[in-house]
């Protein structure tokens, strides 16, 4: 795990420096309650190993076969729970903390 001074998921949630709730744990993934929410319910899925985006070369398929298969199955939970989910990656300009992550969300956002 190895992060930048902008990615919070190394520097805290991996790191086990913020306490999560956990929602689904695998050898490489972590899927997790946002600690700060904006919607209703707002769960993130992290890869344990530091990978900076969907677009970093370093990115195998297996590994994103396993990151996949974790998102589908929260958000199969969400959908079964509250009858809809979005799932939510952002890249570029839009992605805030620099290490790859999916939100799994439903319900209302905050304003």
């Amino acid at each position: 795990m190895t992060g930048t001074s902008d990615d919070f998921y190394c520097a805290e949630v991996l790191s086990g420096h913020t306490p999560i709730v956990m929602i689904r744990e695998t050898d490489d993934v972590l899927a997790y309650r946002h600690t700060k929410p904006f919607f209703e319910t707002h769960i993130v899925v992290v890869p344990k190993r530091h990978i900076a985006s969907l677009l970093d070369p370093t990115l195998s398929d297996g590994e994103l076969l396993s990151l996949l298969h974790v998102v589908r199955d929260v958000a199969a939970g969400v959908v079964a729970e509250r009858g809809a989910s979005r799932v939510i990656t952002n890249l570029g300009a839009y992605q805030d903390s620099k290490h790859l992550h999916w939100h799994v969300v439903s319900g209302e956002g905050k304003e």
